[in-house]
């Protein structure tokens, strides 16, 4: 865990701009001895979104299913892939 002081960011934004993207970590900065902000890279910043809206939706579909919702068997949901894959391809075709 990396942890600095807040003034840290105006003094040493390159050096904590290239930690956060070589390590793809959050940065913790500090203000009086107290927690006050984290920074991270884009990239990292983008693959925690994705991955909370992931989990978002997983938690959705297991509460929809706790609570009787009907999911699809493995060769409901494989032929659906064929049919999306098949009109996707007719698609490209008349492009």
């Amino acid at each position: 865990m990396n942890i600095r002081p807040s003034a840290a960011i105006r003094q040493n934004y390159n050096e904590i701009a290239e930690m956060c993207r070589k390590t793809a970590e959050p940065v913790f900065l500090t203000k009086n001895g107290e927690g006050d902000l984290v920074v991270m890279d884009i990239e990292t910043f983008n693959r925690r979104e994705k991955m909370l809206k992931l989990r978002e939706e997983l938690l959705a579909v297991e509460e929809d299913r706790i609570h009787g919702s009907k999911g699809y068997s493995v060769d409901e949901v494989a032929a659906m892939m064929r049919s999306a894959i098949k009109e996707a391809a007719g698609r490209g075709k008349s492009e």
